[in-house]
């Protein structure tokens, strides 16, 4: 028996994470261990909810308008401990995170191999997205392991001269959380019950549904995303807009004063997974700066306008599932214009496949894991 820690600390790192913990503790041949930071408190604790998770560990780190600096410090001084204590073969991390980056620290420090989920995506601009850019890169060097969600993320990985034989491509894990997720609402197992989503659902207008949070937007890009959505929302009253707000003030000030007195835009608080999974579901067209539902909406057919300058996942932009857009108020709306007016270029974009896997991304990590030697190598 091999025991495996799992580090992550945030909403996007817990959907993605949850279908490869459930897969893994099927296996005896893991001892399965799970230390969370915390870095999103409430969100994080709605994932692990859904899923039925009960972490070893929890670090609790959450702190009102903490830095990055003080955020990393004590993630990788908890981590430590956690290592320490915990004494795993290997760790588990996902994505790009400042918990990622910790984690794969403390590991390095302590001579515990580093297993990278989700690896080898890349912008190649430092700040954009930020830190996240950056978090990847060097989380990259401290891997022993990388599980390649696509060919190009492989690709990325081999550019910077790591070894072919410590990369396997998967297809990413948050589609494995999807569909399971969605499977699960239609058999009435799960159940949307954040406030205001039942009429959201029973409406027959058009759903377009909006999220923003990134970093790297705060300021004139939120304010400018902001102002497209008032202009799209004015343009077609008949069509439903829906954004669940960040509770960061950086979003939440802007969206609320520009967009919170238009009849067909409905602003609502964060949404907890199963509820945005449904709210997604029933969308007809997606606009974001989200990373991850760039990755979901294709495999529920749904066309996503990409609201950033750039993106570490061009596989959907270079598919045509996604149209890069970035943040100038007329490109936003033109294409929301297009998309809601000429069918034959809505129904182009919804029936392109998914580029990032088929759901079994899981099963292909267990696989590798099971046989390889890393532990081994230590």
């Amino acid at each position: 028996m091999k025991t495996a820690l799992f580090l992550f600390g945030t909403r996007p790192e817990a959907i993605k994470l949850a279908p490869v913990i459930l897969e893994m503790r099927k296996d005896p041949f893991f001892d399965v261990k799970i230390c969370v930071t915390a870095q999103h408190r409430e969100m994080l604790d709605q994932i692990l909810t859904i899923f039925g998770i009960t972490p070893d560990f929890d670090l609790d780190l959450m702190r009102p308008n903490q830095s990055l600096t003080s955020l990393t410090s004590r993630a990788l001084e908890g981590i430590d401990e956690c290592l320490k204590v915990t004494k795993p073969d290997f760790c588990i991390v996902q994505g790009d995170t400042t918990t990622v980056l910790a984690a794969s620290l403390a590991c390095f420090y302590n001579r515990i191999p580093v297993v990278h989920v989700e690896a080898g995506l890349r912008t190649y601009h430092k700040y954009s997205p930020y830190p996240e850019e950056i978090n990847r890169v060097l989380t990259s060097h401290l891997t022993e392991v990388h599980f390649a969600p696509t060919p190009l993320a492989k690709a990325n990985l081999l550019a910077e001269r790591i070894p072919d034989s410590r990369i396997v491509v998967t297809g990413n894990t948050v589609i494995d959380a999807l569909l399971l997720t969605r499977s699960r609402i239609e058999k009435g197992e799960l159940a949307a019950g954040a406030p205001g989503i039942r009429e959201i659902l029973s409406d027959d207008r058009r759903l377009v549904l909006v999220t923003t949070h990134r970093r790297e937007n705060f300021g004139e890009g939120i304010e400018a995303i902001c102002s497209a959505l008032k202009k799209s929302a004015e343009s077609f009253p008949d069509v439903s807009f829906v954004l669940p707000v960040h509770l960061n003030p950086n979003v939440k000030e802007p969206v609320h004063r520009i967009l919170g007195n238009i009849p067909n835009v409905t602003l609502l608080p964060p949404l907890d997974y199963v509820s945005f999974v449904a709210v997604m579901n029933k969308s007809y067209l997606i606009l974001t700066d989200s990373g991850g539902v760039q990755e979901e909406a294709p495999s529920l057919g749904k066309p996503v306008l990409v609201m950033r300058e750039n993106t570490e996942r061009p596989e959907a932009v270079q598919a045509g599932n996604a149209l890069l857009v970035g943040t100038d108020p007329e490109n936003i709306f033109e294409n929301v214009r297009r998309l809601l007016t000429d069918a034959a270029s809505y129904n182009r974009i919804s029936s392109i496949a998914n580029p990032f896997g088929d759901g079994k991304a899981s099963k292909h990590i267990i696989a590798f894991l099971k046989n390889d030697k890393l532990c081994e190598e230590y």
